[in-house]
């Protein structure tokens, strides 16, 4: 029988359509299918003795090797196959290479470049002890052996950017370091800003914008804590850690289990490092959170620019001149010139001042891995000989172990000043604001065994006010601590599982305070306002939750952002100097607490001005019905992926956002536009078994495996799983062999 043309027509379009969806399958399993991770099978490996790696339900790998350079081969390599584009895009933003792939970040490696990063990698690994170069190296070999024996399965983001990654190096490990210390390190900023108000402004009340402490301090600095055993359901401690950091896809951390002799930790690592950063091995627990102690220090340079000498305590002295080369995909190189003092790099350049930049990660011999120590440290002696090799970041460190034990200690190399705080840009020709050396370790903040069984850092100041050295970070306020403190006093018997409730809380006791502020400022006026009445009652009605389904924490929000802009006015009449030193809340509080003459006339008057923006503001934003106002969509997370997100129609289907988010910078779990918990666990020291871990989208960075996101719903909703340690339910493994 004939076909109508109309039929063959068809029948051609349906064979078009096959045809282009066999392409399209086949690109996908090229290349995307074709380069998922392995879980199963064998590798032949340049490793000493036979390994594997079973991977559980989650894909964390749980590692086991007859030697520790084995296990961390493995770990390099497993790493590398979940991560590898994340390592490779995070080594070159750290050293100023990206734009190299991605051109839009030129910026960003002038910075670095400026910052001197790789270089200070390059210097920090010459000086490294042995112990931990060897550490790196055995790393770095299980790296490249999964790049060299998978060039023609790279991951599809180096497809799609048309680049192969460079073998990995030790120095690449010393980087990544690196760029977690300046990530947790950027006091040079609010140094510029104070600077700018003092210029234009009453010292006095630019100085009361920038406390150093505030009440409510007491307890020794992200969140972590640890309950002794006489508030646990088990009678042994329990230690929660949940580190708040910048928003990524993949998450910075990598779940990890390591064994090898002498050797069996588990918790995340850092992809591009050895070892574990934060965990548990069969004695002791551990966590991490930031000090904010001030490591940075910009000096104003009496410098020619023509002859680059410039003057120190007398003398003339010469610059040190640095030329670098930055590649710009598809543009020509650009040459940047950085000139080094005896302070460090010439940095900013402004109105004909050179400030350059002093910050202690750059100091001949500071950088240190004791992280393997730590692994392995078996007491609380053991722990603190590792935790002192910590130069940097400045860390909070929580402490258990299965003895009972539970305790505290600041670690870090932290500038000792004598003559100034830090706070603002010092005159660097004279000579008398240098760095006198280090605090000693034994001289900084710790706890051991406390009376109260409990200890709560979440980075505020710990340094008590008569403290030997001078003091100076962007410390965090005390509401997260004091929120946090009072959940676990007001029970016995703690659980793991409970512990997400702390770590998932989002009660802002300063907002609240605030909102009441604002509240009786308008009853005091016993006028009522109907374009601000409705208002006024969702603030009244308020418990200070700060829930992505309600109005009140995005007005109060709001409000918030107007008050500390009209105290930042009434001190300085600087322009263009954005105030939001973290402890600005404390000054707010401390003001409307305290209410000084010569600040506001009528201090109510302000709030409810600032209430009366707020207001305009948030109806501009989400209409005029304050019914309709939802805090979620305000504190909206893009949580794109960096790459596929750029692909049109189907890129926005790997992203993890746009996410509506819970949570403020007060709140136990912080959360802000930039930052949020990067992960969570709760160690129990009375049964690792009962342990919980989770990040927060998932092990994988490629977009088709089935931890690219799995995490992701139980991260958002606070949910976690257990950490497998000693029973390992292995979903798959895979073999190596020499």
């Amino acid at each position: 029988m004939n076909q109508s043309p109309s039929s063959r027509i068809v029948r051609y379009v349906n064979f078009a359509i096959a045809f282009v969806l066999l392409i399209a399958l086949a690109l996908i399993y090229w290349y995307v299918w074709r380069v998922l991770p392995d879980r199963s099978g064998a590798v032949q490996a340049p490793i000493g003795s036979r390994a594997s790696v079973s991977f559980d339900e989650h894909g964390e790998p749980h590692i086991r090797a007859a030697s520790l350079d084995d296990a961390l081969f493995l770990q390099g390599y497993v790493t590398a196959q979940d991560r590898l584009w994340q390592m490779d895009a995070l080594r070159r933003f750290a050293g100023g290479t990206l734009a190299e792939v991605m051109p839009q970040f030129l910026e960003s490696d002038k910075e670095l470049r400026k910052q001197r990063m790789r270089r200070l990698a390059e210097e920090g690994y010459a000086a490294l002890p042995d112990a931990d170069r060897a550490a790196f190296a055995a790393y770095t070999r299980g790296v490249n052996h999964f790049i060299s024996t998978h060039l023609d399965r790279l991951p599809l983001e180096f497809t799609i950017l048309n680049y192969q990654p460079r073998p990995w190096s030790s120095v690449d490990c010393v980087l990544m370091c690196l760029y977690m210390y300046r990530s947790l390190t950027t006091t040079w900023k609010d140094e510029v800003v104070k600077s700018t108000l003092l210029s234009s402004g009453d010292r006095q009340k630019v100085q009361f914008l920038y406390p150093s402490q505030s009440t409510g301090d007491a307890s020794p600095g992200s969140n972590a804590w640890v309950l002794a055993g006489k508030h646990t359901a088990s009678g042994k401690p329990l230690l929660s850690n949940d580190m708040h950091l910048e928003y990524s896809v993949p998450g910075i951390w990598y779940m990890t289990h390591l064994q090898a002799p002498g050797l069996d930790v588990a918790g995340v690592a850092l992809p591009g490092a050895p070892g574990i950063i934060v965990g548990h091995n069969q004695r002791i627990a551990w966590g991490i959170t930031n000090l904010h102690f001030d490591v940075q220090d910009l000096y104003l340079e009496r410098y020619d620019e023509r002859t680059g000498r410039y003057v120190f305590n007398g003398q003339v002295e010469q610059a040190r001149e640095e030329r670098e080369i930055i590649q710009v995909k598809g543009a020509k190189p650009v040459e940047l010139i950085v000139r080094v003092t005896r302070h460090g790099p010439i940095f900013l350049v402004d109105g004909g001042k050179y400030l350059a930049l002093k910050w202690s990660a750059a100091q001949p011999g500071f950088i240190q891995y004791p992280f393997l120590d730590i692994d392995r440290a078996g007491n609380w002696t053991e722990f603190l000989t590792a935790a002192k090799r910590l130069s940097g970041p400045g860390s909070n460190m929580v402490y258990a172990d299965i003895d009972g034990n539970i305790g505290y200690h600041a670690v870090g190399m932290l500038p000792r000043r004598k003559s100034y705080r830090g706070d603002v840009p010092v005159d660097g020709s004279t000579g008398i604001f240098e760095w006198d050396g280090y605090i000693p370790f034994e001289e900084l903040p710790s706890v051991y065994n406390p009376a109260s069984g409990i200890i709560v850092t979440a980075n505020q100041n710990p340094f008590p006010k008569d403290y030997a050295y001078p003091v100076n970070g962007n410390f965090a306020p005390p509401y997260r601590a004091r929120q946090i403190r009072a959940l676990l006093s007001a029970k016995e018997g703690w659980k793991a599982p409970d512990m997400l409730g702390v770590q998932g809380d989002i009660y802002s006791g300063f907002s609240d305070f605030l909102a009441k502020q604002v509240v009786t400022a308008y009853d005091r006026r016993k006028q009522s306002n109907p374009g601000l009445d409705p208002a006024i009652n969702l603030l009244r009605s308020w418990n200070g939750q700060m829930d992505k389904n309600l109005g009140a924490p995005l007005l109060i929000t709001l409000v918030y952002q107007h008050v500390r802009r009209a105290l930042a006015e009434n001190a300085s009449t600087a322009a263009n100097a954005p105030y939001e030193f973290n402890l600005a809340t404390v000054a707010v509080e401390r003001l409307l607490r305290e209410r000084p003459a010569g600040w506001f006339d009528d201090y109510d008057q302000m709030l409810l001005r600032a209430l009366a923006d707020g207001v305009e503001e948030a109806q501009r934003m989400q209409g005029r019905d304050v019914k309709r106002w939802r805090y979620g969509n305000y504190l909206t997370i893009p949580y794109v992926n960096p790459v596929f997100h750029q692909i049109p129609f189907v890129g926005k289907y790997f992203d993890i956002g746009p996410a509506q988010m819970s949570g403020s910078g007060t709140t136990p779990k912080q959360v802000t536009m930039t930052l949020a918990p990067s992960m969570r666990m709760t160690a129990d020291l009375g049964d690792w078994e009962r342990s919980l871990l989770n990040v927060t989208v998932g092990q994988s960075g490629q977009i088709l495996s089935r931890h690219y996101r799995d995490q992701w719903d139980d991260y958002y909703h606070v949910r976690s799983f257990p950490m497998q340690f000693g029973k390992v339910q292995a979903s798959s493994t895979l073999e190596f062999h020499p």
